[in-house]
């Protein structure tokens, strides 16, 4: 079996590598870890599956399965990420994505859902799945269905309560830029405030109130 790892941390991907070696003797791996490398790498070596991080440093993840599945119809693509809240999982299975495992959930888990998407079978993490089946009946926020991959993560970590400087620093880019982002979200929903944007990010199940601070960030 041939399997793809994109992911842009070179410690999460060798760590990964070993981790499935040692559970599927034979594997062969290629690590890559921007988005352009991996559309490149698919069609160079043509493998059984690529296990995909959502957030690159060129493109999204979302973006890479799009362009993949829109070359290769055939393409197994598994999405393996730290953000497995519902909206970012329908979002990777509309792209084409063929499953969904987040960066929590077990080796035993992990393993089982390369050999399957890798099969041709659809795959979601259990925990996951379970949260999808009872969210059947929450319709998606309209307003939601336009966001960017970027705009998901700077508004799921500012109604998490990082500030400005907290959210620049994590995505390597200027406050200015994230100040930007969060001014053409507040138009993009349709919200004058941000109490009102981060109510929007808890009723379409963003975050859950647990998760809110104990202050709005302005």
């Amino acid at each position: 079996m041939k399997l793809i790892i994109v992911d842009d941390h070179r410690v999460v991907r060798q760590g990964i590598s070993n981790l499935l070696r040692s559970m599927m003797p034979g594997l062969e791996i290629i690590e890559i870890e921007t988005g352009q490398a991996a559309i490149a790498a698919w069609g160079e070596h043509r493998p059984d599956l690529m296990l995909l991080d959502m957030g690159l440093p060129d493109i999204s993840g979302l973006e890479v399965a799009r362009r993949i599945r829109q070359r290769w119809r055939g393409a197994g693509i598994l999405f393996f990420t730290m953000h497995d809240e519902l909206p970012m999982v329908k979002q990777a299975l509309d792209v084409g994505g063929m499953g969904f495992v987040s960066k929590n959930c077990a080796p035993e888990e992990l393993a089982e859902a390369v050999k399957r998407v890798a099969a041709g079978e659809p795959y979601i993490e259990h925990s996951i799945a379970t949260r999808l089946a009872m969210n059947q009946e929450r319709p998606v926020d309209h307003r939601l269905r336009d966001m960017t991959q970027r705009e998901m993560e700077v508004l799921l970590m500012y109604a998490r309560g990082e500030g400005i400087q907290g959210i620049a620093s994590r995505l390597c880019v200027s406050n200015k830029t994230v100040s930007n982002h969060l001014a053409m979200l507040k138009g993009k929903l349709q919200v004058s405030s941000s109490v009102e944007l981060i109510h929007l990010a808890v009723d379409a199940g963003l975050v859950r109130y647990g998760q809110l601070p104990e202050r709005p960030r302005t």
